[in-house]
């Protein structure tokens, strides 16, 4: 199999996540990294040993020998334009959510990618998540019947949700449980969401950003099915970066429970007391191992480039999840159902919404 130069742009901690994983792939002939901060790039540079390390995202662009890239910058704005360049260019991606901050900016990009017949994709992650990756298969083999309701609670410390909270202005269901609607849409596809209802409770965040503590959304499928996301950033201080998730699943003929709390992880010093490794959401290195999701989402990706074969996520399906998360927000905001696709006057709701943050 042949290699590809491949570049990450943005190399905080997911970015830097993939910098390292794809510096040790062997499917990688030069890597190339791009990040705004002086400090880190050198920091990644050193870990990863790249053939360029920039500061300019323009340097990636105009390398025609860079045929795969990454983009996991932040604040989320960034996404669009980045991602819009890279595409432009001929070069295939994988962005970290969101697609995007309008419906607008992911059709054109979805519209880019294929005019371009180029490979683009969603870092979700949680589809390389074992335990889901095993709800998927017992849904497929038809261990559990007709799934009739599927519950996930994810919550993150207020450490992490600190941080998402203080650099952009997105609601809990549109930063956290995004990623939870990606996966249960996909568990349950064909199936697709036609009305929902979500509600949010202030607390600790709110005086960060305005932010709920955490929002509780129901959805409703086109076949009945019943979908409850609960996802929160206002946990105690604890293990960095710490997330906590708990799924039921059931079905006419069974059910599924999956504990990802990582309570099965722990770690008692007397320096920091009780701790949770590898309980992060997109997975850490552990000396030369991956403890995660991320870092196989990684390779895969470049798998997908390199045999010409559909990346895990569509982006048609990413587009799905933002406007269903879009629903989420306008629902909790005037306390009413939102039915999908959204109505121009959702849509207008939408946008008078966005104006006023």
């Amino acid at each position: 199999m042949r290699q590809v130069e491949a570049a990450v742009i943005g190399t905080g901690w997911c970015g830097g996540i993939r910098a390292e994983s794809l510096a040790k792939s062997a499917l990688v002939d030069k890597l190339h990294i791009c990040e705004i901060k002086p400090e880190r790039l050198a920091e990644v540079k050193a870990l990863t040993n790249p053939a360029t390390a920039t500061t300019d995202y323009q340097d990636i662009i105009k390398n025609p020998a860079i045929e795969v890239v990454y983009i996991s910058t932040t604040p989320e704005g960034s996404h669009y334009p980045i991602a819009r360049d890279c595409l432009k260019a001929g070069k295939h991606v994988l962005l970290e959510k969101p697609i995007a901050l309008e419906l607008w900016e992911a059709d054109e990009l979805i519209s880019i990618s294929r005019k371009n017949n180029l490979k683009f994709t969603i870092g979700y992650s949680q589809r390389f998540n074992s335990k889901i990756a095993y709800a998927k298969k017992s849904i497929t083999e038809g261990k559990l019947g007709k799934v009739v309701n599927v519950m996930v609670s994810r919550h993150l410390s207020r450490n992490l949700g600190k941080k998402i909270a203080n650099r952009v202005k997105l609601s809990p269901v549109a930063m956290e449980s995004t990623h939870d609607l990606d996966f249960v849409m996909w568990l349950l596809a064909p199936a697709k969401p036609v009305k929902v209802y979500s509600q949010g409770a202030y607390g600790y965040m709110k005086e960060l950003n305005g932010s709920y503590d955490c929002m509780w959304s129901t959805v409703t499928m086109d076949d009945g099915t019943l979908v409850v996301v609960g996802g929160g950033w206002n946990l105690p201080p604890s293990y960095p970066n710490y997330c906590g998730t708990w799924i039921e699943i059931t079905g006419t003929e069974g059910a599924l429970i999956l504990d990802d709390t990582s309570r099965d992880n722990w770690l008692n010093t007397v320096a920091n007391g009780t701790e949770y490794p590898m309980s992060t959401m997109p997975g850490e290195h552990v000396d030369h191992m991956f403890a995660g999701q991320m870092g196989p989402e990684t390779i895969h990706f470049l798998e997908s480039v390199l045999m010409d074969t559909a990346p895990m996520v569509a982006p048609e399906h990413a587009r799905m999840v933002m406007e269903t998360y879009s629903a989420a927000d306008i629902s909790a905001e005037v306390g009413e159902p939102i039915s999908l696709p959204l109505s121009n006057h959702s849509l207008a709701m939408l946008a008078d919404m966005k104006a006023a943050k």
